[in-house]
């Protein structure tokens, strides 16, 4: 077993956009070029990109390129469209986000001005969205006092800025003035849309399991799954972005999300040995891994090899974590299991909600097109034990991730709720 804590730089899984209605403004600096592969990283994400340009910014990037990426086409005047007559005020009321990149001293000297003499600066006036500035120009305008003293005057109206790096810069120059990697721009993104929403997660402790056991034959083999944990991840990261203190408790290789504790382990029992000790302190337990239900009884600590015949591998019952989980966990604790099947979905999962004492249960039919194992995408039914279920049609895996996080989160209120009207209700020394 292993621990690790994920990163912003670990090439994470990242939370999806997915509904958010951002407004990527595009400036006429070198790096108009990097707001190209910025807007295909939000759309991917699940946002709905609408690309503004200015008139210099076209000198860098063709509107074509963004319109061709974007999830709408690019608007770059606020008389270029006639079925909307006043579009600053349209898409200022749209956006969720308005994110400036590259932001020339240009745009932020005529922002923190209050001028409106083109689309982009109209609209950031015209707009109650949080606003994220990621200024790029050279280092000795980066370090202006004038710029410098913009940019003090945005941040201390709200306005989000998103530093540059150092680096090369046009003309063959190296210094400070580089626009941040995109990365770092969607990650600030997704904090700024994470706090507009707000952190209904905050201070929740979360645990989340995810990938697919491996029980060892002998050293080289062992009896495995198709679980890819892509799942259990998005789960973690969603959690993560809402605000919660999230454990991820994995058998999957893939990188951890920025900000979640992640535990690896491998087999049945270390996984189930890891979430039994840590859900003692969770509010929120999701078992999304695919564990195991049996393992070798006699493992070889040697290579079997074909030339010595067939060997019989004789199987025995692995911890059912989830059962274990239900008899163990505290008043007030949220269990949300999974069940991966082929058939009969609603049948076998109602029973497994039963049988298990778990307050949701996600069902997928893995034998559907695009459903479960190693896809990006998945569809699930989420069933509540007070008998609501949900219907989440083929989705991106964070997408399904908001949905249960939303059923739990709700139990969790649920919970907490009635724990302090039984409070409330006891006698006053039975409290003490």
């Amino acid at each position: 077993m292993t621990i690790e804590g994920g990163s912003a730089g670990e090439g994470g899984m990242r939370a999806p956009f997915s509904g958010r209605v951002v407004v990527l403004g595009v400036c006429g600096g070198i790096a108009a070029y990097k707001a190209v592969e910025l807007c295909r990283r939000l759309v991917d994400a699940g946002a709905h990109v609408v690309p503004v340009m200015t008139t210099d910014a076209q000198r860098f990037v063709g509107e074509v390129t963004f319109s061709a990426l974007a999830s709408e086409r690019v608007r770059t005047s606020v008389f270029d469209d006639p079925e909307d007559p006043i579009p600053h005020v349209s898409l200022g009321k749209r956006a969720d986000l308005v994110l400036i990149a590259p932001a020339t001293a240009d745009l932020i000297g005529r922002y923190r001005a209050g001028l409106a003499n083109d689309l982009l600066t109209a609209t950031l006036l015209a707009t109650e969205a949080p606003v994220l500035v990621c200024p790029a120009m050279h280092t000795e305008m980066w370090q202006h006092p004038a710029v410098e003293d913009n940019l003090r005057t945005l941040r201390e109206r709200g306005v989000i800025v998103v530093p540059p790096e150092s680096g090369r810069l046009a003309g063959g120059d190296s210094g400070e003035g580089r626009l941040a990697a995109v990365e770092t721009i969607v990650a600030a993104a997704e904090s700024a849309l994470a706090q507009r929403r707000g952190a209904d997660l905050s201070g929740v402790r979360v645990l989340i399991t995810a990938g697919g056991t491996r029980e060892p034959i002998d050293p080289v083999r062992y009896i495995g799954n198709r679980s890819s944990g892509r799942q259990g991840y998005a789960l973690a990261d969603v959690a993560r972005v809402r605000g919660a203190d999230v454990t991820l408790v994995s058998s999957s290789k893939l990188p951890p999300p920025p900000g979640v504790e992640l535990v690896r382990v491998e087999t049945a029992a270390e996984m189930a040995d890891v979430v039994i000790d840590l859900a003692r302190k969770a509010d929120i337990v999701i078992m999304a891994a695919a564990v195991a239900d049996f393992r070798p009884a006699v493992v070889s600590g040697k290579k079997l090899r074909k030339s010595e015949g067939i060997p019989e591998i004789a199987l025995e019952p692995t911890t059912d974590v989830l059962t274990a989980l239900g008899t163990r966990r505290r008043s007030g604790q949220v269990l949300v299991g999974f069940a991966a099947e082929t058939g009969d979905l609603r049948r076998r999962a109602l029973e497994k909600l039963t049988a298990k004492g778990v307050d949701v249960l996600v069902a997928n039919d893995v034998s559907r097109e695009g459903v479960g194992f190693s896809h990006e995408t998945n569809a699930v039914t989420i069933l509540v034990a007070d008998g609501a279920s949900i219907e989440v049609p083929l989705s991106s895996k964070h997408e399904v991730a908001s949905a249960v996080l939303d059923v739990a989160s709700e139990r969790l209120r649920a919970a907490r709720t009635q724990d302090e009207g039984l409070d409330d209700a006891r006698p006053e020394e039975a409290r003490s």
